[in-house]
């Protein structure tokens, strides 16, 4: 496959997964907390999970694709492929530590309000995400 594949489904699973988890921010978690109601939540997770899941597994494997082209070593920080990628990489073991917090300990404890700022750092962190990813291809916001 070609790099410019690569990146075309990088950018289609980031798509999936950033707006997956605005629609779980701006409009089920919103309801389920006027109603304090966690099956909200559980419903439209055991939904989005099927292409949710599948697109961050596709992310983390073009990524490190992307990474090895851009930034082999990733040791030069002055690089703007390095510096950029180095960003995505914390994001990811950020959202990471999120998600393993939230499945062991919240989710099945049912803890909504907690659970609920787990969701808004987790799409906080994906649009971030994005962000980066257009500034490493756009020739750099950051």
């Amino acid at each position: 496959m070609g790099l410019k594949l690569i990146i075309f489904l990088h950018i289609i699973a980031a798509t999936i997964w950033t707006g997956g988890h605005l629609i779980l921010s701006l409009v089920y978690l919103p309801k389920a907390l006027k109603l304090n109601d966690f099956s909200i939540i559980e419903s439209f997770e055991s939904k989005y999970e099927r292409i949710g899941i599948p697109s961050l597994i596709i992310l983390i494997i073009t990524g490190i694709y992307i990474t090895t082209v851009y930034a082999p070593r990733l040791v030069d920080f002055n690089d703007h492929y390095t510096k950029h990628i180095t960003i995505k990489l914390g994001l990811l073991l950020c959202t990471i530590a999120l998600a393993i917090h939230a499945r062991f300990f919240l989710i099945p404890k049912k803890k909504l309000k907690p659970l609920a700022y787990h969701i808004i750092i987790v799409t906080i962190l994906s649009v971030f995400f994005v962000f980066v990813g257009f500034s490493a291809r756009s020739g750099g916001l950051l």
